[in-house]
């Protein structure tokens, strides 16, 4: 009986001794899959950082800077301030200080754009700037203006003594994290050495007068880049910078169709980068133009938000370590704002979606995971018309922002419908269509869609209709759109699709109930 007794309690011992080590196990498990589905979520970058600018300088402006009041006013750039920290914004980053030979801030060396008896909105941004625990990137510009010539030695004497001034007023600014050098030279075909030599002048001044703070620039032309050129790499790799931030030109349209080429820049640079000492960051244009495309006569107004997104998706796949934009305020407004700059009601339906995107709605999870080639069928369907191109709205394989893209299923002018066979009886809870939207091409969204259920196939009950998004700003981008059917929640076999194509319309793919991989 002793020996019994001894035997099960060495057992319990035993169970009790390794029971733990189960435990952690099994909490390691839970908190490995909590981390694993918390980075998922997060795979996607987003926004941490914008530009401010200063200047009213030309129509461009007419939104962001408009000329109907004081653009110097500290108590708007403080309001502004707390909205983009509202919005996530970690870094702002002066476009300028001077413009035109005078100061946005207490300058020694010209007069002052302000008046005097207030704050300068320099101090303004970075006081509110670091209540908010934000970052402040200084410019060191404009030596002239918007203009300024780098290879004119005027210039980069008035730059290295403005940055002299700057840094024994602010370096010791929480706020105060580094330096905008505002060499924004072409990395076309590759980045010329006076831009590289006028970088690293600058870098050296800021190294000294400020050190430990971090140096940025923000070249454009990655679409007129040669990647394949030896000198590419080269000439990159003599920058003494630590943050190169790369304008992604979706905004300036410098291709017909940006984002599927800008994919593979993105993994271009990526593979440079992690040969050089400088961070790579994204610089996602937010913008498109109302009138001519890159005119300083066209005002810059919000782009539809799915463009932005399907930007931040091309960053973030390729591994940037951030991304930052071109730009926030006046573009992308609080519709809650008491100074309501931007374009009226859309840089406010702009910020609805992107915030509404950071909080994880599930219509915009599912159009992220469609970019990312992360949503599927969560049931087996297949076609019912016999004509082979709608077969490919169920193929899974999602089309990308180009109108000449094979994946695209094109219907004419006029009533359209199909009808998807689920196979067998299945509780239909949603629905994803996607469609491009392309003004220029004559592609665009119909009016209403509309979705039937059966279980037969011959007798058909309108389940649901919406309406297509409608976002004017058209002009120059090809973006897509998705339609979300929710809160359906009926078993059925069969899905019909009805709509008027006032115009040709484009659909690459029909999820029924969406998974996301």
């Amino acid at each position: 009986m002793k020996k019994n007794f001894r035997i099960i309690m060495f057992a319990l011992l035993m169970i009790l001794i390794m029971l733990p080590s189960v435990v952690i196990l099994a909490d390691n498990d839970v908190s490995g899959r909590q981390k694993k589905e918390k980075t998922e979520a997060l795979d996607v970058k987003p926004i941490t950082g914008t530009w401010i600018n200063l200047a009213y300088k030309d129509v461009r402006n007419k939104y962001t800077n408009p000329q109907s009041f004081d653009n110097t006013d500290p108590e708007l750039w403080r309001t502004k301030v707390r909205e983009l920290s509202a919005m996530g914004i970690e870094y702002l980053v002066f476009m300028e200080v001077a413009n035109e030979g005078k100061a946005y801030y207490p300058s020694k060396l010209m007069s002052w754009w302000y008046d005097k008896d207030k704050q300068s909105p320099v101090e303004a941004i970075l006081d509110e700037a670091a209540r908010y625990n934000m970052k402040i990137f200084m410019s060191t510009g404009w030596a002239k203006d918007q203009d300024d010539n780098l290879l004119d030695p005027a210039i980069k004497q008035r730059q290295l003594q403005m940055m002299e001034e700057l840094a024994a007023l602010y370096k010791d600014h929480k706020a105060f994290y580094g330096w905008y050098l505002p060499v924004e030279d072409c990395l076309c075909p590759i980045f010329v050495e006076h831009a590289v030599q006028s970088a690293n002048a600058l870098t050296e001044k800021a190294k000294a007068l400020t050190p430990g703070k971090k140096t940025l620039i923000s070249p454009y032309g990655i679409g007129l880049s040669e990647f394949d050129n030896p000198e590419y790499e080269k000439q990159l790799a003599k920058l003494k910078v630590d943050i190169i931030a790369y304008q992604d030109e979706v905004g300036c349209v410098r291709d017909k169709f940006m984002l599927p080429r800008l994919k593979k820049t993105w993994q271009r640079l990526r593979d440079i980068h992690n040969r050089l000492n400088i961070e790579m960051w994204a610089n996602c244009e937010t913008f498109t133009w109302e009138q001519g495309t890159n005119d300083r006569t066209s005002a810059l107004i919000p782009a539809a938000y799915p463009r932005l997104l399907s930007q931040q998706v091309a960053a973030s796949t390729a591994g940037v370590d951030k991304i930052i934009s071109f730009m926030f305020y006046g573009i992308i407004e609080d519709p809650k704002s008491n100074y309501q700059l931007g374009q009226p009601i859309w840089s406010n339906k702009v910020y609805n979606d992107y915030m509404d995107w950071k909080c994880r709605t599930e219509y915009w999870q599912l159009a992220e995971a469609a970019f990312m080639e992360r949503l599927t069928n969560g049931a087996t369907a297949e076609m019912m018309s016999g004509k082979a191109e709608l077969k490919a709205l169920l193929d899974g394989r999602v089309a990308e922002e180009d109108s000449n893209d094979a994946r695209w299923v094109k219907f004419e002018k006029g009533y359209h419908e199909f009808v998807v066979d689920l196979q067998k009886k299945t509780k239909l809870q949603k629905a994803v269509l996607r469609m491009l939207n392309y003004n220029l091409d004559g592609i665009g969204m119909p009016l209403k869609v509309y979705l039937f259920t059966s279980l037969d196939g011959k007798e058909y009950k309108l389940a649901s209709i919406k309406d297509a998004p409608h976002f004017p700003n058209n002009r120059h981008d090809a973006w897509i759109e998705s339609i979300l059917f929710d809160r359906l929640d009926e078993n059925v076999r069969y899905v019909k699709i009805a709509f008027e194509a006032l115009q040709q319309v484009c659909i690459d793919e029909f999820f029924v109930n969406p998974v996301i991989r």
